[in-house]
């Protein structure tokens, strides 16, 4: 199985948001922090939904 390849990326803060192909032919949408032990991800169905988990993700203080 091929690994997932990232495209489409941009950042919002700390946190990545990039566009994959999932191994079922479907488009999906990563948002994922990139600061220190804060392990915040999610996976969504659509660009925006991932754009907004980003803008409103409050990072470990």
């Amino acid at each position: 199985m091929r690994p997932n390849r990232f495209y489409d990326v941009i950042s919002i803060g700390p946190v990545q948001v990039g566009s994959y192909n999932n191994g079922r032919g479907q488009i999906r949408h990563a948002a994922a922090c990139t600061a220190p032990k804060c392990g915040f991800s999610t996976d969504h169905g659509d660009r925006s939904a991932a754009e907004l988990a980003a803008r409103t993700h409050r990072g470990t203080v």
